[in-house]
Protein backbone atom coordinates (compact mmCIF):
# COMPACT_ATOMS: atom_id res chain seq x y z
CA UNK A 1 0.00 0.00 0.00
CA UNK A 2 1.35 3.81 -1.02
CA UNK A 3 2.23 5.90 1.98
CA UNK A 4 -0.11 8.36 2.66
CA UNK A 5 1.57 11.86 1.27
CA UNK A 6 1.30 13.71 4.70
CA UNK A 7 1.22 10.89 7.29
CA UNK A 8 4.86 10.27 8.31
CA UNK A 9 4.88 6.59 9.00
CA UNK A 10 8.91 6.75 10.39
CA UNK A 11 7.71 8.87 12.81
CA UNK A 12 4.47 7.21 14.29
CA UNK A 13 6.11 3.99 14.29
CA UNK A 14 8.99 5.12 16.66
CA UNK A 15 6.26 6.92 19.21
CA UNK A 16 4.23 2.93 19.52
CA UNK A 17 4.10 1.73 22.68
CA UNK A 18 3.96 -2.33 23.18
CA UNK A 19 2.17 -4.25 25.63
CA UNK A 20 2.12 -8.41 26.07
CA UNK A 21 0.04 -10.52 27.80
CA UNK A 22 -1.18 -14.21 27.38
CA UNK A 23 -3.16 -15.64 24.97
CA UNK A 24 -6.66 -16.50 25.20
CA UNK A 25 -7.97 -19.85 23.29
CA UNK A 26 -6.66 -23.40 23.06
CA UNK A 27 -2.57 -23.47 22.73
CA UNK A 28 -2.08 -26.19 26.14
CA UNK A 29 0.95 -25.40 28.89
CA UNK A 30 2.68 -23.21 25.97
CA UNK A 31 -0.57 -20.66 25.76
CA UNK A 32 -0.14 -20.64 30.20
CA UNK A 33 3.37 -19.75 30.26
CA UNK A 34 4.45 -17.05 27.44
CA UNK A 35 3.11 -14.08 26.56
CA UNK A 36 2.57 -14.36 22.84
CA UNK A 37 -0.51 -11.75 22.79
CA UNK A 38 1.19 -8.29 21.25
CA UNK A 39 -1.14 -4.90 21.82
CA UNK A 40 0.34 -1.77 20.16
CA UNK A 41 -0.69 1.77 21.73
CA UNK A 42 -0.74 5.00 20.09
CA UNK A 43 -1.43 8.03 21.39
CA UNK A 44 -3.00 10.35 18.41
CA UNK A 45 -3.01 13.46 20.03
CA UNK A 46 0.68 13.59 20.86
CA UNK A 47 1.91 12.07 17.39
CA UNK A 48 4.14 14.21 15.49
CA UNK A 49 3.73 12.13 12.41
CA UNK A 50 -0.20 13.52 11.99
CA UNK A 51 -1.25 16.66 11.21
CA UNK A 52 -4.04 18.22 13.01
CA UNK A 53 -6.78 17.54 9.88
CA UNK A 54 -5.23 13.97 10.01
CA UNK A 55 -5.90 13.30 13.82
CA UNK A 56 -9.12 14.40 13.44
CA UNK A 57 -9.73 12.32 10.93
CA UNK A 58 -8.49 9.31 12.29
CA UNK A 59 -10.32 10.14 16.15
CA UNK A 60 -13.54 10.29 14.07
CA UNK A 61 -13.13 7.08 11.93
CA UNK A 62 -11.20 5.17 14.19
CA UNK A 63 -13.38 5.94 17.15
CA UNK A 64 -14.49 2.61 18.20
CA UNK A 65 -10.62 1.35 18.96
CA UNK A 66 -10.02 4.87 20.73
CA UNK A 67 -10.07 4.63 24.59
CA UNK A 68 -11.01 7.63 26.75
CA UNK A 69 -7.79 8.99 26.93
CA UNK A 70 -7.13 9.80 23.27
CA UNK A 71 -5.12 6.23 22.64
CA UNK A 72 -5.62 3.61 20.00
CA UNK A 73 -5.43 0.49 21.06
CA UNK A 74 -4.84 -2.97 18.76
CA UNK A 75 -4.05 -6.17 19.60
CA UNK A 76 -2.78 -9.57 17.90
CA UNK A 77 -2.75 -13.07 18.83
CA UNK A 78 -2.72 -14.96 15.81
CA UNK A 79 0.43 -16.31 15.97
CA UNK A 80 2.33 -18.66 18.66
CA UNK A 81 4.78 -16.23 18.27
CA UNK A 82 5.56 -12.95 19.88
CA UNK A 83 7.50 -11.63 16.69
CA UNK A 84 4.81 -12.21 14.51
CA UNK A 85 2.42 -10.75 16.29
CA UNK A 86 3.68 -7.42 16.63
CA UNK A 87 4.82 -7.15 12.58
CA UNK A 88 1.37 -8.47 12.06
CA UNK A 89 -0.47 -5.71 14.72
CA UNK A 90 2.24 -2.90 13.45
CA UNK A 91 0.79 -3.82 9.78
CA UNK A 92 -2.93 -3.88 10.52
CA UNK A 93 -2.55 -0.62 12.61
CA UNK A 94 -0.84 1.19 9.12
CA UNK A 95 -3.36 0.23 7.24
CA UNK A 96 -6.27 1.41 9.04
CA UNK A 97 -4.22 4.58 9.44
CA UNK A 98 -3.83 4.48 5.68
CA UNK A 99 -7.44 3.76 5.18
CA UNK A 100 -8.74 6.53 7.71
CA UNK A 101 -7.14 9.01 6.31
CA UNK A 102 -8.43 8.48 2.19
CA UNK A 103 -11.25 11.16 1.92
CA UNK A 104 -14.27 10.09 0.99
CA UNK A 105 -15.60 11.29 -2.74
CA UNK A 106 -18.92 12.59 -2.50
CA UNK A 107 -21.24 10.82 -5.14
CA UNK A 108 -22.12 13.12 -7.91
CA UNK A 109 -25.77 12.71 -9.69
CA UNK A 110 -26.65 11.70 -12.94
CA UNK A 111 -29.57 11.05 -14.97
CA UNK A 112 -30.75 7.99 -16.07
CA UNK A 113 -30.19 7.59 -19.69
CA UNK A 114 -32.73 7.78 -22.11
CA UNK A 115 -32.36 4.00 -23.28
CA UNK A 116 -32.14 3.46 -19.56
CA UNK A 117 -35.86 4.98 -18.84
CA UNK A 118 -37.20 3.06 -21.85
CA UNK A 119 -36.10 0.00 -21.20
CA UNK A 120 -37.12 0.39 -17.77
CA UNK A 121 -40.78 1.32 -18.86
CA UNK A 122 -40.90 -1.42 -21.33
CA UNK A 123 -39.86 -3.85 -18.88
CA UNK A 124 -42.68 -2.50 -16.06
CA UNK A 125 -45.41 -2.89 -19.31
CA UNK A 126 -44.18 -6.74 -19.67
CA UNK A 127 -44.75 -7.61 -15.45
CA UNK A 128 -48.38 -5.58 -16.03
CA UNK A 129 -48.89 -7.96 -18.79
CA UNK A 130 -47.87 -10.99 -17.03
CA UNK A 131 -49.78 -9.92 -13.91
CA UNK A 132 -53.04 -9.55 -15.80
CA UNK A 133 -53.02 -12.92 -17.51
CA UNK A 134 -52.49 -14.25 -14.19
CA UNK A 135 -56.03 -13.33 -13.52
CA UNK A 136 -58.83 -15.55 -13.49
CA UNK A 137 -61.55 -14.78 -15.75
CA UNK A 138 -65.16 -15.14 -14.34
CA UNK A 139 -67.04 -17.56 -17.07
CA UNK A 140 -71.02 -17.65 -16.56
CA UNK A 141 -72.51 -20.91 -16.92
CA UNK A 142 -75.30 -20.60 -18.97
CA UNK A 143 -78.16 -23.07 -18.67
Amino acid sequence: MAQHPCMNWTTISNELTFRTSRSSGAGGQHVNKTETKVEVLFDIEASGGLTDDEKLAIRSKLANRINDEGILIMSSQKSRSQFSNKEDVIDRLRIQLEKALIPKVKRKRTKPSKEAIEERLTSKKMNAEKKKERKKTNFKETD
